[in-house]
């Protein structure tokens, strides 16, 4: 027993620790059997620190919180072997480190994508925004979590009888779907630049940037950006329907090597950005741009994620799911 178990009377069992790590944000939360703490959530900016453990380690003083039934982490990076690295800062978190500050064995790190993923049978409904209703489909189906933020990604979702299983993937560096004079250019111009052409060179936050530079010659912050597509100004219009169609056609390929009967799901700050105008400006005529199977595109519906919390809530969901 140790002196922070002490501190607690009466009893309570203890939390799950939670943790969202973005590049510029890491987000905590403590969690009950896989539901979030109400008013638990506190952000965390990670410039300046050295290491995960040291936010996690602030996080549990500033809550006075002991020892945790299991800590549980979303990064944004790869996670291999139990090690997750992240792709704008120089973190390394292992599961060492983990259980170190937790206080206790049981551990799991988990891609930012695949956090997502465990989510998606816990949310609550209102915190879905419909783009294209699709079918239903029977419990247990595959669905697909696509991240569009700051990269593109996208992962598909298990529900198997031993649990939910959430591949990881790195597809955001397939190539370019291209149908058309103005989507072949763009291919070429991609490939000029970065040597492939890759649909997140598109779809991603600074994809959307270069898009509209390309196809206008004029730089937007992509606040701006978003916003001025959203509100219909002239000027980036042409350039919010570019970003459409090509996502009609990036989830349609996605679709059809996964089928998410259970639905596709959009994540991310572009996503829910651009959600309100990706049907209208064009996503929905070629996602069932598919020739002779355009008719079984109706079997996928596709959804925007609009709860900032999801990933806590897929960390906690996981680790509830974790043998004992």
């Amino acid at each position: 027993m140790t002196d922070r178990t002490l501190k607690s009377w009466p009893f309570t069992p203890a939390p799950q620790l939670v943790a969202d790590i973005g590049g510029t944000n890491t987000r905590v939360a403590l969690a009950d059997e896989g539901v979030l703490r109400q008013g638990s959530i506190r952000k965390y900016p990670n410039e300046g620190r050295a290491s995960l453990s040291e936010i996690l380690t602030q996080y549990l003083s500033d809550t006075a919180t002991g020892d945790c039934a299991g800590v549980c982490v979303a990064a944004a990076g790869p996670v291999r072997g139990g090690v997750a690295r992240m792709t704008n800062l120089d973190w390394e978190i292992t599961a060492e480190d983990l259980a170190r500050v937790g206080g206790t064995k049981r551990v799991s790190i988990l891609n930012d994508l695949q956090a997502q993923g465990h989510a998606l049978a816990s949310l609550d409904r209102r915190h879905l925004r419909s783009l294209l209703p699709g079918q239903p489909a029977e419990p247990g189906a595959a669905q697909l979590v696509v991240g569009a933020g700051t990269g593109f990604n996208a992962a598909p979702v298990h529900h198997l009888p031993g649990g939910t299983y959430v591949a990881p993937s790195e597809c955001g560096h397939i190539h370019l779907p291209r149908k058309g004079d103005q989507e072949a250019a763009l291919a070429r111009h991609l490939a000029e630049k970065h040597g492939i052409a890759t649909i997140e060179e598109v779809l991603c936050g600074r994809g959307l940037v270069a898009l509209h530079e390309w196809v206008t010659g004029h730089s937007l912050s992509g606040n701006d950006l978003t916003a001025a597509i959203v509100a219909g100004d002239a000027g980036a219009q042409e350039t919010g329907t570019l970003y459409a169609r090509i996502m009609g056609r990036a989830l349609a390929s996605l679709a059809m090597v996964h089928l998410p009967f259970g639905g596709i799901f959009l994540i991310g700050s572009v996503a829910r950005a651009m959600a309100p105008c990706l049907a209208p400006l064009g996503m929905d005529e070629t996602f069932r741009d598919m020739g002779r199977f355009s008719d079984f595109m109706d079997a996928f519906p596709v959804s925007v994620v609009e709860d900032d919390y999801a990933a806590l809530l897929g960390c906690a969901a996981q680790l509830t799911a974790l043998p004992a």
